[in-house]
């Protein structure tokens, strides 16, 4: 790393890696007022709608592939909760429970909220993808090399599978963009000879996108370090403005606080119908912003590393197909021609690399989201450099350099040159992935919702287990059906202390009431047929409907 004397010259400044200097005749005559405030507009309009435009591509080309409707386990509880902003599962989400409501206000006239929580995930990505072709223009000084790295993100495999179906993740891809653009942006201004407040504004910026990003998903605290570094490169004086540390921090922590305060709001003050947990008490809350109830998820990373790795680099395969070996040499373009935005995402790959390795409650391929994005952000820089050596030596073959440089018409073309080859290696699997990502037809959890509501005798109770009780709260809370019937969760067990499922039956059927239970299949239901004498009504297997007629054992 340089020095701090050196320091605005360390990184390329933004455009530097394509964009030609003004000659000295230019700068001498300078421009006429009028027509640089039109270009300098101009070139604002077109750094704003090029990426609307791919924002709206990408929306256009995953729209058919949306989930129809409801779904079971966490999809089914985040389309129950964010429509009624309730409360959901450790740790809360607020920041996505908060955007999934006024989503669901908003986008209205599309469908049912199930529809339009899910539709929340693909506009997510497409946002992601509209920041990411602005920080690759940042990075590079390309606009078409940005557009090809947001269209390679937003058409990545494990992306595009996120982006039709609800889910936080994508939101957490969202706001790592946009988090990773508003501190190049920062970066940028302090050469840019910006007033020092404006330069500080967009410090301050990053850190309310930090917390709004750490309300939804506590997978960005892992950032906080790979930051600290960047800020420290970027501006080593900082350590002298302890006011102005102070103010970001307080941008952070009062953005935190304030999306976290939708949990004991919600879940007491002024509760929901749907609640996870106790939110509302001190320990409850704590309990579910800390993710108490998944302490034990976290193993040792360098346990059975080998096979891990091998696992990896099988689905970095499947991402980036032969992308795949141009990545690590990527990063070394990017040290070399970006070193603090090397340092910062560099240091944020290896440690959300490591935590993934040693997660184990999770579909854990969803937590690669940000690394895919910082990986197509590196072949960018990549890609940028290639079409830099690749115009000079056209230039040189043509004749046509001028002052050293090649002419701005092959810069151009070299660059458009790259920026397919960025996206060509994808063409062939374009079918496959599209495929893959296609939920139209996935309405199992709604098929079996119209089969099991009129299964259930009018005031029943039903003992169910996380994947169908997601389904049914959301049936009864958002679409306001059966509110007659008492669905007993292994969660609602622990907050009502009823005791397990056994003793949950016994307790409503001495009471009289019509019992039910929806119980995964093997040791749990195995344990009520060996207790109680059950028929089943609807369904089966892990999803059946079974009617608990009263003590005695299930004849098969």
């Amino acid at each position: 790393m340089v020095s701090a004397s050196t320091d605005v010259a360390a990184d390329v400044e933004p455009g530097a890696l394509l964009k030609a200097p003004r000659t000295a005749s230019e700068e001498a005559a300078g421009p006429h007022p009028r027509a640089a405030a039109a270009r300098l507009d101009a070139q604002r309009l077109i750094a704003v709608a090029i990426p609307a435009l791919v924002a709206l591509g990408v929306i256009a080309n995953a729209w058919s592939g949306l989930m129809p409707g409801v779904g079971f386990w966490d999809t089914g509880e985040f389309q129950a909760v964010l429509p009624i902003m309730g409360t959901a599962h450790p740790t809360g989400y607020p920041t996505y429970v908060l955007l999934g409501w006024l989503a669901n206000i908003l986008l209205t006239p599309i469908g049912e909220p199930a529809y339009r929580v899910t539709a929340l995930s693909l506009v997510a990505v497409a946002v992601a993808a509209a920041a990411t072709v602005a920080l690759a223009r940042r990075l590079t000084g390309s606009m078409v090399i940005g557009v090809a790295t947001g269209i390679g993100l937003a058409t990545t495999r494990l992306v595009w599978l996120n982006a039709t179906r609800a889910d936080p993740h994508p939101i957490h891809l969202a706001f790592v963009a946009l988090l990773m653009l508003a501190l190049v942006r920062w970066a940028d201004a302090r050469t840019d000879r910006l007033e020092r407040r404006a330069v500080d504004r967009r410090l301050t910026l990053a850190a309310v996108v930090f917390g709004l990003a750490a309300g939804n998903h506590s997978l960005t605290l892992l950032l906080a370090p790979p930051i600290v570094l960047y800020v420290l490169a970027v501006e080593p004086g900082i350590l002298r403005r302890p006011r102005f540390i102070a103010a970001c921090i307080g941008a952070a922590a009062i953005t935190i606080v304030a999306v976290f305060l939708e949990l004991p709001i919600r879940g007491g003050l002024l509760p929901a119908s749907l609640i996870y947990g106790q939110p509302a008490t001190w320990d409850g809350f704590w309990y579910i912003a800390l993710a108490e109830q998944f302490r034990g998820s976290l193993g040792d990373v360098f346990a059975n590393l080998p096979t891990k790795l091998e696992d990896l680099l099988a689905s970095a395969d499947l991402w980036f197909g032969v992308l795949k070996v141009a990545v690590p040499v990527a990063f070394l373009a990017t040290a070399w021609r970006a070193p603090r935005y090397a340092l910062l995402t560099g240091a944020a790959m290896v440690i959300t690399v490591l935590f993934n390795l040693s997660y184990s409650n999770a579909d854990i391929d969803r937590y690669y989201l940000a690394p895919v994005l910082w990986a197509w952000t590196w072949l960018a820089i990549f890609a940028a450099e290639v079409a830099k050596a690749g115009a000079f030596a056209a230039g040189a073959v043509l004749g046509r350099l001028r002052s050293g440089r090649p002419s701005r018409s092959i810069e151009a073309a070299a660059a458009a040159i790259v920026a397919i080859v960025l996206l060509v290696p994808s063409l062939p699997d374009l079918a496959s992935r599209r495929a893959a990502a296609d939920r139209s037809r996935d309405t199992g959890a709604a098929t079996w919702l119209s089969e099991a509501l009129p299964a259930l005798a009018q005031n029943a109770v039903i003992v169910s287990w996380w994947s169908t009780s997601t389904p049914l709260w959301y049936a009864q809370k958002v679409e306001g059906l059966r509110p007659d019937v008492f669905i007993v969760d292994d969660r609602t067990m622990l907050d009502l202390d009823l005791g397990r499922a056994p003793d949950v039956i016994r307790r409503f059927i001495a009471e009289g009431r019509p019992v039910y239970a929806i119980r995964l299949e093997g040791r749990d239901l195995d344990e009520l047929k060996a207790q109680f004498d059950m028929s089943l009504v609807a369904s089966g297997g892990s999803t059946g409907v079974w009617k608990v007629n009263g003590e005695g054992v299930t004849l098969q």
